[in-house]
């Protein structure tokens, strides 16, 4: 019997962290913001909230709402720098922990409807559908989506868009195509209409430097590159991205959707408003550590870790980074005890100028309820900035 032909969903969430902002404040719906840095506010009133114009700092925008993205602002741009194209747009502070609650409501409510999920992170899934829609057909496939699309609204209040594909590579390129809240289906043969005309650099995969390289070779379509002669390709990206290049833009990608895999380590990392001195900011600096911390021994008990290898990250400000590590002979999970093993690990760093990102890692992961009881960590003292 001949396998099901494969039915792959990519979920992604509409301007995510803003619209979760916007159930928070529904009065600014409509109105071009951003949401980046981490100044509180409270207030209601929409003309008193800060607007970009009036921004001094370093940060960078984590997304904006759709009327700002009409100004010209994205994701990933200095917010610096985005003043100067939306000087009114408005600027709310993140707030990481209300995403990652939203995430988990989202996720939860789909696998209702789909349970073989791929978690790609906080704002996006892959889903393997070929069991629910055993024909393959777009009328299967659409009616689904909808499903999906109305569970999430349901459990969230948030809208979403997904792309229906015969793989993970289409389907992500697909769920872009008709935001927000929209919906799109593609099968192999819809390539030379619906695929081959975008700009190659949409294809996951080709990044910044692949993409200008293509433009200077001629290559600006997915169509163009998948006429590129394979081998032409390897001579100019190498042999295995060449070969690479050639599959992808002929919607070539047999990855499954992985609905399980074992992280490696978990992380918790923030970057400052202002570079912060290990004397002068001590205080400062010691209670965001601690912060940092808690927040990441609440992640290991959510997502039922422990782990035995402590890692610390500092980030200069000259841009100098440097890691540090610690091994210890039992698995730990606890804020106090993450704290003192990452105090170990920052004694050994010379803290001779100002720090502009602090990160805590736990790597080693094994599951807390797999760690016999008589194993339990041995107690580290350390202060941390003393």
């Amino acid at each position: 019997m001949p396998p099901l032909p494969r039915s792959i969903a990519h979920l992604d969430m509409d301007a995510f962290y803003a619209s979760v902002e916007l159930l928070r404040y529904p009065q600014l719906r409509g109105l071009p913001a951003v949401v980046g840095g981490r100044r509180a506010t409270t207030v209601e009133d929409p003309a008193r909230f800060p607007r970009l114009r009036d921004y001094v700092g370093r940060g960078v925008i984590t997304t904006a709402t759709y009327e700002a993205r009409a100004l010209g602002v994205h994701s990933g741009m200095g917010l610096m720098k985005a003043a100067q194209l939306a000087p009114d747009a408005l600027l709310l502070p993140a707030d990481f922990d209300t995403y990652r609650h939203y995430s988990r409501l989202f996720k939860a409510a789909v696998r209702e409807i789909a349970p073989d999920l791929e978690d790609r992170g906080i704002d996006e899934i892959y889903l393997d559908l070929t069991a629910l829609n055993p024909d393959g057909s777009r009328e299967g496939a659409r009616a689904i989506a909808l499903r999906l699309q109305q569970a999430v609204r349901d459990a969230t209040g948030l809208s979403c868009s997904l792309g229906v594909a015969p793989n993970k590579l289409l389907a992500k390129l697909c769920s872009d195509l008709e935001k927000p809240a929209g919906i799109t289906v593609v099968a192999a043969d819809d390539l030379p209409v619906r695929i081959w005309p975008l700009p190659a650099k949409r294809i996951n995969g080709i990044g910044p430097k692949a993409a200008e390289r293509l433009d200077a070779l001629g290559i600006h379509s997915i169509g163009e590159l998948a006429a590129a002669d394979a081998l032409w390709l390897q001579e100019q990206f190498g042999e295995r991205y060449g070969q690479w290049l050639h599959r992808a833009a002929h919607g070539q990608d047999d990855r499954p959707v992985v609905t399980h895999s074992e992280p490696k380590s978990l992380s918790r990392e923030t970057t400052f408003e202002r570079d912060l001195h290990p004397r002068q900011d001590r205080s400062e600096l010691s209670q965001r550590f601690t912060r940092l911390c808690e927040q990441l021994a609440a992640d290991l008990v959510r997502k039922g870790y422990v782990g035995k290898t402590i890692g610390l990250k500092l980030r200069f400000d000259n841009f100098h980074t440097v890691t540090r590590d610690l091994t210890l002979p039992a698995p730990i999970g606890e804020a106090a005890a993450i704290r003192r093993a990452a105090g170990e690990c920052l004694k050994r760093v010379p803290l001779e100028r100002r720090i502009r990102l602090l990160g805590v890692r736990v790597g080693n992961l094994v599951r807390r309820d797999a760690i016999p009881e008589h194993e339990t960590p041995i107690p580290i003292q350390a202060e941390l900035f003393a």
